[in-house]
């Protein structure tokens, strides 16, 4: 009772709807079998969350290290097709030096094995060859067997002593191996008409 001899009303909160809520609650979370089951579902939420974004994360890298890898396949043939395509009668020993360094295996041992001769008919004709790389494309690449395949697209341009130098244009296909030392050309020759791969 009040002070003034009343029954004091039970206000809004006071043994109304909400009281009944909590107390079934706190019932509730008392039970130990449903406690326990309400903290499995949310640490299966929880653990099937982060599964999904470790997953999404594992594929997105693996995408990102091979597009990598693509790309390092691609600039290395890219460069090596440009060093085969260059070459000044004025500097013959650093030229040829690179041209082996841009190959191996069949392709390395054709170089070193024709060099002597090479740089005798340079030297009689006493031209400068340079490539200008117009577009490049790779079109295989096989990176646990450590293989690729290449298309570059060359303007190669021939300086004789005389005479004003002579242009061409031509598509060329490379096979790529993988060295410890990076990729190098373990081939190289013309592609066939019609193929534009590297366009």
């Amino acid at each position: 009772m009040t002070a003034g001899g009343r029954l004091a009303r039970a206000g809004p909160g006071i043994g109304g709807p909400r009281d009944k809520e909590e107390g079934h609650m706190a019932r509730t979370t008392r039970n130990p079998v449903v406690a326990a089951a309400l903290a499995l579902t949310v640490v299966a939420a929880a653990f099937a969350g982060w599964g999904g974004w470790s997953w999404y994360g594992a594929a997105h890298d693996d995408s990102l290290a091979f597009a990598q890898k693509r790309d390092d396949a691609l600039a290395a043939g890219r460069q090596a097709v440009q060093n085969m395509n260059t070459l000044d009668h004025r500097d013959l020993k650093g030229g040829l030096d690179t041209w082996e360094d841009s190959a191996t295996g069949d392709l390395h041992r054709q170089l070193v094995d024709g060099r002597r001769e090479f740089e005798r008919q340079i030297q009689e004709a006493r031209t400068v060859t340079s490539a200008k790389v117009l577009s490049a494309a790779l079109t295989e690449l096989d990176d646990r067997a450590g293989r690729a395949s290449v298309m570059v697209a060359l303007r190669i341009t021939v300086t004789a002593p005389k005479g004003e130098p002579a242009r061409k244009e031509s598509r060329m296909l490379g096979e790529l191996t993988r060295t410890p030392q990076g990729w190098k050309l373990s081939a190289l020759g013309q592609a066939p008409v019609g193929n534009t791969a590297a366009e």
